[in-house]
């Protein structure tokens, strides 16, 4: 489910939950179990990135339209502790964008201090607005944070995704690799910020994402609670199936 390689005190760990690293239940606690284990490692900093063609789909919606709501209901607080795991983890964090990287594995992406994906591997984007559910509390504002303020209605508002050199440009990736230098050019960077001061990085990492938490705070168990409302409808579960019946007869 997680390959881990130890690589000059950088931890790089391949997702490799299936062909398309789709996000459930067990995947998600798996993904954020290593992460909290990792606060107390000599690890000094992390490489996230994913095995084959495929970074992540984002979450498993065959398994979310056969769970139906109360699948949903016990989903919903494991993709938010995946998220809240890497995006709040204390050490630098590089996510090395192997290939599509769509919807919750966009998300996954952003939770990183520094995106670089492989060139012409696929495409970045986030689709939730396409399958017809609203964006958790801590992922939209995962997404407000990681990308530029003018694109953030684009972007989550249209569905579309984006290849690697307009992705770049958009501000979805940092930077743009070759795909067999993807790994060892995410550990450079990774490397680099592993020299700069621990404690310092932590607290300034903290301080960045302050606005984040005031935010969650503030809203965030009320937006939560709606959003897991509209998930469970049945109307929302029913455009759910279709969009998958459409997504497979595609492929």
């Amino acid at each position: 489910m997680i390959k881990s390689e130890i690589r000059d005190q950088v931890v790089v760990l391949t997702l490799a939950h299936g062909k398309a690293n789709v996000l459930d239940i067990e995947f998600c606690n798996a993904i954020a179990d290593r992460f909290v284990d990792l606060r107390n490692s000599d690890a000094k900093a992390v490489v996230l990135t994913g095995q084959g063609r495929i970074f992540s789909a984002g979450v498993d919606l065959k398994q979310l339209s056969e769970g139906g709501a109360d699948y949903i209901r016990k989903f919903l607080p494991a993709l938010h502790r995946l998220y809240e795991a890497v995006f709040y983890h204390p050490k630098p964090v590089v996510a090395a964008v192997n290939g599509h990287a769509i919807a919750g594995g966009c998300v996954l992406a952003c939770c990183a201090d520094r995106r670089i994906m492989a060139r012409e591997a696929g495409r970045i984007g986030v689709t939730e607005i396409l399958v017809g559910v609203p964006f958790p509390s801590l992922a939209l504002e995962i997404v407000r944070f990681a990308v530029p303020p003018r694109y953030v209605p684009e972007f989550t508002l249209s569905g579309a995704t984006y290849a690697t050199d307009e992705a770049l440009r958009r501000g979805w990736i940092d930077e743009v690799a070759e795909p067999e230098d993807l790994v060892e050019d995410a550990l450079a960077v990774a490397r680099e910020l592993s020299l700069l001061s621990p404690a310092a990085f932590a607290q300034t990492k903290m301080q960045i994402r302050q606005p984040v938490t005031e935010r969650l705070q503030a809203s965030g168990k009320a937006t939560d609670k709606t959003v897991t409302d509209i998930w469970t409808a049945p109307a929302t579960l029913a455009y759910i199936r279709e969009y998958v019946a459409r997504t497979l007869k595609k492929s």
